[in-house]
């Protein structure tokens, strides 16, 4: 009790006329003894550091605060409050090591960090390197960060993003290609954003190859939608996902247990690739067409697909707004479609479909829009 209280004292008087050094000497033994038993201490005991270290800490100058913090970024049991503290500090020197790599700050802590106005980009690139990041958090990296941050972010294996996340992605991604490479390598990407992705890609390709040779533009213009294609194969040949949504349905499909209403959840649960297996299934159109026309900014070929497959008005709305996800569609332009699919008729829509099929293998697969 007496070594106790004789550092209480010490505490005391350091903090109220101390010297810097003092005060760093004093904040470095007490942390010294914290880290000889950190993993033994009791949360009680762990908050009388905690006190004591923020009140030190806080009085201390920056190089000596990130000392501290390289000292605290990996220790499981680190005080709480002293982590928040640095993770929270203006000066990047002294917030990078925690809000790398301590794991005792929680999700809520990194979202303000991130959304804080006073915090620099290079707090949001600190925090795009941690081993795991949720869905909320990349979901304010991949929107407020910057080419540093984002490319940092796409590349972290650990982190996991939402389907708003994927999409801000590939927009951010649309003029610039080593981004789309770390994105579309990326095992966790859904399909639908890949598509989207490689449709962004190519089209920037292309716009590069022309300007450099533009006698040589059709040409590469072909060679490129006939690369699209087989890339398009390639991914759902080698995707395991892909390949158990097709048994999944196939199944459903041999059992007479697929239908409408099928097709319908998939869609309300943005499931692109159960529900675009499913309409093949149903529709008896291929795989690729159906993918083609549900990334078309038109909607006349899904509106098509809908009738050819005998399905209201409801799933026909439902796919419409699964293939604007990434993009919207307003009222106005819902209405007209779906009024227009009410008008439609199957020998109509047989006919056009032959079109559309035709126009995709003799234009090396391109988008029907672009083909006609």
């Amino acid at each position: 009790m007496a070594t106790q209280s004789t550092l209480i004292e010490e505490l005391e008087r350091v903090l109220v006329s101390g010297s810097d050094q003092q005060r760093d000497d004093m904040l470095s033994r007490i942390t010294d003894l914290f880290l000889t038993d950190a993993s033994r201490y009791s949360e009680a005991q762990i908050g009388l550091f905690d006190e004591v270290i923020t009140k030190l800490a806080s009085a201390i100058e920056t190089k000596a605060r990130a000392k501290l913090s390289i000292r605290l970024a990996d220790v499981a049991t680190a005080p709480a409050g002293v982590v928040r503290m640095l993770a929270f500090d203006d000066d990047i020197e002294v917030a990078r090591p925690i809000l790398k790599n301590s794991s005792r700050l929680n999700e809520s802590d990194l979202i303000a960090i991130a959304n804080a106005k006073g915090k620099s980009q290079q707090h949001l690139a600190a925090i795009s390197e941690r081993k795991s990041l949720s869905e909320a958090v990349t979901d304010v990296l991949v929107t407020r960060g910057d080419r540093q941050v984002v490319h940092s972010v796409a590349r972290n294996k650990g982190a996991r993003f939402s389907d708003a996340g994927f999409r801000t992605l590939v927009n951010r991604s649309s003029n610039d290609g080593a981004l789309a490479v770390q994105i579309g390598t990326r095992r966790d990407l859904p399909r639908q954003h890949f598509l989207r992705l490689l449709e962004e890609a190519s089209a920037t390709v292309r716009s590069r190859l022309a300007a450099e040779n533009p006698d040589a533009a059709a040409t590469v213009e072909g060679v490129l939608s006939e690369v699209v294609g087989g890339i398009r194969t390639e991914t759902r040949r080698i995707s395991s996902h892909y390949a158990d949504a097709t048994a999944a349905i196939g199944k459903l499909k041999q059992e007479g247990r697929l239908g409408e209403a099928e097709v319908y959840q998939y869609a309300r649960e943005n499931r692109f690739e159960e529900a675009t297996i499913a309409l093949s299934l149903l529709s008896g159109v291929e795989l690729d067409a159906i993918e083609r026309a549900l990334h078309d900014r038109g909607h006349e070929i899904t509106l098509i697909l809908s009738k050819l497959a005998g399905f209201s008005s409801t799933t026909a709305k439902a796919l419409l707004l699964l293939k604007t996800a990434d993009r919207g569609i307003s009222a106005q332009d819902l209405d007209v479609a779906l009024r227009t699919y009410e008008k439609l008729q199957v020998e109509t829509a047989r006919r056009v479909l032959s079109f559309y099929r035709t126009r995709l293998k003799g234009r090396g697969n391109q988008n029907f829009a672009a083909a006609g």
